[in-house]
């Protein structure tokens, strides 16, 4: 359900709202979860952003990048220095929105595993939901490996039934072949329609994906792979108040320490469990 400060939630249903909000919009109202705003313009922040995480989605899929395990990782060296680990350094010459804009505008110079790609579209998503100087003012020092971000910011990882458009979802792929471990899950982005983008695999349903992943597994497995509750969502109501706080531009904050695991197609929970030395 929604809740909103000040308003009542069935005056949410008059706003002129298109397809993909009205979507976003009722699975927030069915939802047993509170979904809670201090104002309008952070729940239409919200809309705005599941959108366009959508829209890089399929921008990413247009491109089509390749998938693969950090060892053959790839990207444009105009913008970006790969690191002994397979993750992407930022240039300091070079202005992050254009290191970002750069991997959809020349995908064919650029190769990562499908966590890193998800990571990758939340900084495209989040770039295109602003304008490019406040972007480049605060991700100034962009470090693309699996799941780590801004240290700004955190993801969220949840465990829940209910998946919102933009909300990122993970296959299982529990008896994976040990030769085939960029297969041991997939990460994946849910549309309004229940189809997703999976890197590596498109934009596909379920059955497809969990299909493509069973191919995967060890010779006599019976274990098929499954769609988890586990979600990774953005921090939307962070994120617009850190946006709106001009003061937060000029704070510095220590970046985490950077976890290189080696480990292909992670969840996110499992990538916190890392961190966390579990």
């Amino acid at each position: 359900m929604i809740q909103l400060t000040g308003i009542d939630s069935e005056q949410i249903n008059e706003w002129p709202l298109d397809m993909i909000e009205s979507v976003i919009i009722h699975q927030m109202h069915e939802d047993p979860t509170v979904h809670s705003y201090q104002s309008m313009d952070e729940l239409l922040f919200e809309l705005k952003l599941r959108k366009n995480i959508l829209g890089s989605a399929k921008a990413m899929n247009q491109g089509r990048p390749q998938l693969v395990s950090f060892e053959q990782s790839r990207c444009n060296p105009r913008y970006w220095y790969l690191t002994n680990s397979g993750g992407f350094q930022l240039r300091p010459d070079v202005l992050p929105s254009d290191a970002i804009q750069d991997i959809f505008i020349n995908s064919k110079r650029y190769a990562f595993e499908c966590s890193m790609a998800i990571v990758i579209i939340y900084y495209h998503a989040i770039l295109n939901s602003m304008d490019n100087y406040l972007f480049n003012q605060i991700f100034q020092d962009i470090y693309l490996y699996s799941w780590h971000f801004d240290s700004k910011f955190e993801i969220h990882s949840i465990h829940t039934r209910y998946f919102l458009p933009g909300d990122v979802v993970y296959f299982n792929n529990p008896d994976f072949h040990p030769r085939h471990s960029l297969w041991r899950g997939e990460n994946a982005i849910i549309f309004e329609n229940g189809t997703f983008f999976a890197h590596g695999l498109g934009i596909v349903n379920a059955r497809q994906i969990i299909h493509s992943l069973n191919i995967k597994r060890r010779p006599g497995s019976n274990q098929s792979a499954y769609l988890t509750h586990l979600v990774a969502r953005l921090p939307f109501s962070q994120l617009i108040n850190h946006f709106n706080d001009s003061r937060s531009l000029k704070t510095y904050k220590t970046q985490h320490p950077i976890l290189h695991h080696n480990q292909s197609s992670i969840s996110l929970k499992q990538y916190l469990l890392f961190s966390n030395g579990t």
